[in-house]
């Protein structure tokens, strides 16, 4: 079977396809209780190419996605919902994932204590999120701060994180208050996505408008799927795949928490 990288590569534009990848082969290690929760499953292409089985349940607001999820077979149950009201009676699930989801949520205090309610005590808890150094390692913003144009630094920053729809991007010891409140330990995370394969998902942003044209009109991202036709986008997009976890001085621009409900 090809690995995790090809496999999305085959589905997703090429800076989604390495950002998404890198996520799936952390829970290749990490073990899922069931019954297990999606929260902010959205199209269920993430949880389809992850994980072996069907997770138990998959719970976003947008009706849309919920439909390709369906369609996808990668929940047992699919819910529209809003993750400060979840339709799940207490201690429900014996575990949970959400998969850069958080950070889009403007007020995570209400999602985070409602997901403690559906989960058993001593439930993990998987998530990843930008992190406090998304901004910096952006190549644009940095280039610009360099020439001292700082203003226009800033609204680039400003821009990139609105087309992210990123309303967080914080540190470790901001997730740790925020979860501590909610019932949560944070147990170990990692940062993950050196400067480099920052860049590369930045510039992949805007080298990808084709693919984004061809979803709109096709519902593909990739209409060739075949090993000719990804051969040099795999052969550019792999290093940053295979480069080992940045160390703790400078860290990532993204963070993965494993946390405990408590």
């Amino acid at each position: 079977m090809p690995d995790l990288l090809t496999r999305h590569l085959r589905d997703l534009p090429a800076f989604r396809a390495l950002l998404r990848a890198t996520e799936a082969r952390f829970y290749q290690d990490l073990q899922l209780p069931e019954p297990t929760l999606d929260l902010g499953c959205g199209d269920g292409h993430f949880a389809s190419m992850t994980f072996a089985h069907p997770l138990a349940a998959g719970v976003d607001p947008w009706w849309l996605p919920l439909k390709e999820a369906r369609g996808r077979g990668a929940y047992c149950v699919l819910a529209q919902a809003d993750g400060g009201a979840l339709p799940f009676p207490s201690r429900r699930f014996a575990s949970a994932v959400s998969n850069s989801v958080l950070e889009h949520i403007p007020d995570l205090d209400p999602v985070l204590t409602e997901l403690a309610r559906v989960l058993k005590p001593g439930a993990p808890f998987f998530f990843c999120v930008p992190s406090e150094h998304f901004l910096e390692f952006l190549s644009i913003s940095a280039a610009l701060r360099a020439v001292g144009l700082k203003n226009i630094a800033g609204a680039y920053e400003s821009f990139f994180n609105r087309i992210s729809r990123h309303r967080h991007c914080d540190s470790p010891d901001v997730w740790r208050e925020r979860l501590t409140r909610a019932g949560f330990t944070i147990e170990r995370s990692w940062y993950y996505f050196a400067p480099g394969a920052l860049r590369a998902l930045e510039w992949g942003h805007y080298f990808g408008l084709p693919a984004a044209i061809s979803k709109g009109l096709t519902g593909r991202w990739i209409l060739s799927p075949t090993r000719a036709n990804l051969w040099l986008t795999e052969r550019l997009v792999r290093p940053f795949f295979e480069e080992p976890l940045p160390d703790g001085t400078r860290g990532g621009a993204y963070l993965f928490f494993v946390t405990r409900r408590t």
